[in-house]
């Protein structure tokens, strides 16, 4: 039987694709300490309805054990640095699209 997972459907829009690269490679391991993992990500041409208040052109599925991996993610201090770091400057709009607990 496969455990449960907390997940989150994200759509971002992505204005310097180097610099959230470096966000990404730094904050992999942080993720990794709460068991969180990327399932999907894509990157986007094209948005055909979007109820989201900026461009999308990066759509991904970030997984977790449970909800509460989830905040202890973007509460962890070392993640909110790398975000403020790195994800900040390299993103002008974030939406979270759906999240849901797959079984």
């Amino acid at each position: 039987m496969t455990q449960s997972r907390f997940e989150l459907l994200v759509g971002l829009h992505v204005t310097d694709q180097d610099v959230y690269a470096t966000y990404r490679k730094m904050m992999m391991p942080i993720l990794e300490k709460y068991k969180g993992s990327f399932t999907y990500d894509f990157a986007v041409d094209q948005n055909f309805t979007s109820g989201a208040e900026h461009p999308i052109n990066r759509l991904f599925v970030i997984t977790f054990p449970d909800e509460q991996g989830r905040s202890q993610f973007f509460n962890d201090p070392d993640y909110k640095q790398v975000r403020e770091k790195w994800f900040n400057p390299a993103v002008a709009g974030a939406t979270i699209i759906s999240s849901w607990i797959t079984t």
